[in-house]
């Protein structure tokens, strides 16, 4: 029998924010792209699903200033600039070693280009997408937040992803935006190289991709449509 408290459990989704805030060797700053945050955030909060957000360093996380710009505001992004409660969130965001998979039903990863440089590496964050995957949970990415996936592998020592149609900030994106020869890899490359069946839609355009547990999405304008796809997996836990 199902309890009442069982009933009413809310749905739990972590986030994972990228901790790096420096754009290669340009000197000038990056982080976390604010709209791939703020739409899918309140997305789940408006549902009623607990959020948590957490980074590899733990405390605060680096919006990447560029996001901040005018042309690139949403009514999410300008709902999150008058909200203290969820500025709070991400002045003090709890530290991703710390975090276990248990406690939630679903992972989002959120772009910028900041993963690239430490969530494509970050060993607690390649064991807690191995321990959602294993335990067949949603795993879910967008625009950069894919650069999690580039070296998480199966218990057979295979990558993840190999086989599986994902999508991801795609190379002519990145061309457009001049930092081809400043991120690390090209993502898209590299989720190839891994054995990703890589699928894209016209460049800026909403598109997101569902393979199983996997959930991905191209670009900023795709976070909503990931947010819409991994609450229907989660809105009846």
């Amino acid at each position: 029998m199902i309890s009442v408290a069982q009933k009413n459990k809310k749905a739990k989704v972590l986030f994972v924010l990228t901790s790096h805030n420096t754009l290669g060797n340009t000197g000038r700053p990056t982080g976390f792209w604010i709209e791939e945050f703020a739409t899918p955030y309140y997305y789940f909060a408006d549902r009623g699903v607990d959020v948590v957000v957490a980074t590899p360093k733990g405390g605060p996380a680096p919006i990447d200033p560029k996001s901040n710009e005018p042309a690139f505001q949403t009514e999410a992004t300008k709902r999150y600039f008058k909200d203290p409660a969820t500025q709070k969130v991400l002045s003090s965001t709890v530290k991703l070693s710390t975090v276990e998979e248990n406690d939630f039903d679903a992972v989002f990863y959120p772009g910028g280009h900041g993963p690239m440089w430490d969530l494509a590496n970050d060993k607690n964050s390649i064991r807690l997408i191995q321990a959602f995957y294993g335990h067949n949970k949603p795993v879910a990415f967008v625009c950069h937040g894919p650069a999690a996936l580039v070296n998480v592998k199966d218990r057979s020592g295979n990558y993840l992803i190999s086989g599986k149609r994902l999508t991801s900030f795609c190379n002519t994106e990145e061309e457009a935006v001049q930092l081809s020869g400043v991120v690390p890899f090209p993502l898209e490359s590299r989720l190839k190289e891994r054995g990703a069946i890589y699928v894209k839609a016209a460049d800026w355009s909403s598109f997101a991709l569902e393979d199983g547990n996997f959930i991905t999405g191209q670009n900023p304008q795709s976070s909503e449509l990931v947010a819409e796809k991994l609450y229907a997996r989660i809105k009846n836990k």
